[in-house]
């Protein structure tokens, strides 16, 4: 070595410690300039002091641009100031170790596959300085505060909670699934017998025979039809084979009302041989249970029974109808086989008797007398009996039978021994859905019925009979027209009846009626009102006309049809109690009309259209008071309430609370 190079060893050209250039610079921060270029990496065990100290010495003096160790200082500082601010910036994800984003400095060059070089790796040069690590997440981060420690007794409280949380949606869930197979269950059980019944066509619902349909509003009335069939299983349990009558015939007759209220029941029954006039009906073929092209025309004096065996269910709603006024809404035929199926069912049903019962016919009935239970078999016989000697009558003793042991069927119906045995009840519901042939009637109308009747008591059970006078010369029974029309007239009105034992506490009076009907009252909207217009004036197609008038104001129009009789005075608009703003905001758009209070009237309100007034039309409309304005005080009709009806005094009555022994 020369003297020069003497000299200038210790400083390396003249500079201090701090100024040399590095020989090399590898990793992330590196700078152009700091390796010479080569396509060749270096080997990965290729000893990094190999070189000579004069050789290094060499290669610094040629590269004058290289950074000094102040320089590379500064440079640190930098970097980590950058790295510190970004690990203080929020992140909604921060990454860790190799997966933490570099910031590019503008002063170094891209990542070259040397660097990557396990060779030229950050750990074997103690000049490169490590990345900083991402910051940590979760409690461990720096400045978080870590959890208290949860005791013992916190940790038992927690766990108690979890329980009693999922406790909580088990038994949610256990709930559900039960009402929902519940709801399946029941569901199933209806359909299953709903699909029990045969149906049949027989309703008129709309029938012109229909007495104040609007007084009948939320009644239910039921056809019942005992049919006389010797076809099938009816035959087999001894009713007579098709040779001895062909067909079938209604054998018994009874017509169910039910009011609104649900206040009381009553029952009327026809005699089978009642003298009627039969409508033109169409044939009926009762092995089928449907209709022919066949027509029978209208005839006078035909038996009740004969009716329906030729024009069947149709004929015969149609003859009841005329015949009562009530609005047939359901009707509901059963066999003999029927009958007997469901008596057995129910366990048998409880008669008395005073003396032996004994039918020139079927032969002795009930051997012994006093009270006893009978089975199906005997129980159809003796509702069937019609020639016992003792009784003197046919029908009539027949019919007393039938009311009385219907009414003891009724009392065990209601009682604990059915209603609380499901089996009991499940039996009764499946034979009486297998043997009868219905139409409008459905099993869950049958359970809604009988649960609102659920506190109807036995004395408000009422059983009537179609009082007649006398036969005519082929034997049928003479009907009497006006006493008959007195029973149906007091059953629409919901008047008393004979032997009726009922609550009348919510009847309102007259004088109540009278007080209500002159109170200001606010007009109501229209279309919140229901209207029946019935016709009680002698210009023919008035109600129609005056319904389309009311409609096109917004009223509902429910029906139209005939008034009761035909009437001189003005129109009335007649309500049910609670019902007076609809009845007035009615009469507001009918000048001249005066109110009438009703209790034969549920929420519906009815125009009984008689002579205009004054200056105007009849069925005259205007414009009704508008909605929220007080409505003028109308005069209130003379007789308010329901005239009460004179019945007979020689009906024959049952009522289904009396178990007297006959």
């Amino acid at each position: 070595m020369g003297d020069d190079d003497e000299a200038r060893a210790p400083g390396v050209g003249g500079r201090a410690p701090w100024e040399r250039p590095i020989s090399r610079l590898s990793g992330p921060d590196a700078t152009p300039g700091d390796h010479p270029a080569s396509d060749e990496p270096t080997p990965a065990n290729a000893p990094r002091a190999a070189a000579s100290d004069d050789s290094r010495a060499a290669d610094l003096d040629d590269q004058d641009a290289r950074l000094s160790v102040a320089e590379l200082v500064d440079k640190v500082a930098r970097i980590t100031s950058r790295r510190r601010d970004q690990a203080a910036a929020p992140s909604a994800e921060p990454l860790t170790g190799e997966q933490a984003p570099r910031e590019a400095d503008p002063r170094e060059p891209a990542a070259t596959e040397s660097a990557a070089d396990p060779a030229e790796s950050p750990g074997d040069d103690p000049t490169v300085v490590m990345p900083a690590a991402a910051p940590r997440k979760g409690p461990e981060a720096v400045g978080a505060t870590p959890p208290p420690a949860l005791t013992r007794l916190a940790l038992s409280k927690a766990r108690k909670r979890a329980r009693l949380r999922l406790a909580g949606r088990v038994s949610v869930a256990l709930v559900s699934v039960m009402a929902l197979l519940l709801t399946g269950i029941v569901w199933g059980y209806l359909r299953a017998t709903d699909r029990g019944f045969a149906q049949v066509s027989a309703l008129d619902t709309e029938s012109t025979d229909v007495v104040d349909a609007p007084g009948q509003y939320g009644d239910e009335t039921y056809l019942i039809v005992g049919t006389d069939t010797r076809a099938g299983a009816s035959g087999e349990i001894g009713a007579g084979t098709e040779l001895d009558a062909e067909g079938a015939r209604s054998d018994t007759v009874i017509l169910i009302n039910i009011p609104a209220d649900r206040s009381r029941v009553v029952a009327v029954s026809f005699p089978r041989d009642l003298d009627v006039t039969r409508p033109e009906c169409q044939a009926w073929d009762s092995a089928t249970g449907d209709y022919t092209d066949e027509v029978f025309p209208a005839a006078d004096g035909d038996k009740l029974n004969a009716t329906y065996a030729l024009g069947g269910p149709k004929c015969l709603v149609k003859v009841i109808q005329k015949m009562s006024g009530l609005r047939i809404g359901h009707f509901v035929g059963i066999d003999f086989a029927g009958f007997e199926s469901m008596v057995d069912e129910v366990g048998g049903v409880d008669v008395c008797t005073t003396q032996p019962l004994i039918d020139d016919e079927l032969g002795t009935i009930l051997a012994t007398t006093g009270e006893q239970r009978v089975d199906g078999r005997t129980a159809l016989n003796y509702v069937r009996a019609r020639k016992v000697e003792a009784e003197g009558t046919g029908d009539y003793g027949r019919i007393k039978r039938q009311q009385v042991f219907l009414s003891s069927l009724l009392r065990s119906v209601l009682s604990n021994r059915v209603l609380f045995d499901p089996s009991k009840l499940n039996g009764f519901v499946t034979a009486f859905t297998r043997d009868t042939f219905v139409e409008n009637v459905k099993t869950s109308d049958l359970l809604t019925l009988g649960k609102s009747l659920r506190g109807v008591d036995a004395g408000a059970v009422t059983f009537l009979t179609v009082p007649t006078a006398g036969t005519t010369y082929y034997g049928n029974e003479i009907p009497r027209t006006d006493d008959i029309e007195a029973i149906f007239r007091a059953v629409i009105d919901d008047q008393p009846l004979p032997g009726e034992q009922r609550s009348t506490e919510s009847t309102p009076t007259p004088e109540d009626t009278r007080a209500t009907a002159t109170a200001p009252q606010t007009a109501l909207d229209p279309s919140a009102v229901s209207v029946q217009v019935s016709n009680g004036s002698d210009v023919g197609g008035l109600a129609a006309t005056t319904a389309e008038s009311l409609a096109a104001y917004g009223f509902s129009i429910v029906g139209t049809g005939n008034a009761d009789a035909t009437t001189t005075g003005p129109t009335v608009v007649r309500y049910g109690p609670g019902s007076i703003a609809e009845a007035a905001t009615v009469a507001s758009a009918l000048p001249g009309a005066v109110l009438e209070e009703t209790t034969s009237l549920g929420g519906i309100v009815e125009v009984v259209l008689g002579t205009a007034a004054p200056g105007t039309d009849p069925g005259t409309v205007v414009a009704p008071t508008p909605v929220g304005e007080t409505l003028p005080t109308f005069e209130t009709a003379v007789g308010g309430a329901p005239t009460d009806v004179a019945l007979p005094g020689d009906l024959t009555v049952t009522n289904a609370a009396d178990a007297t022994c006959m």
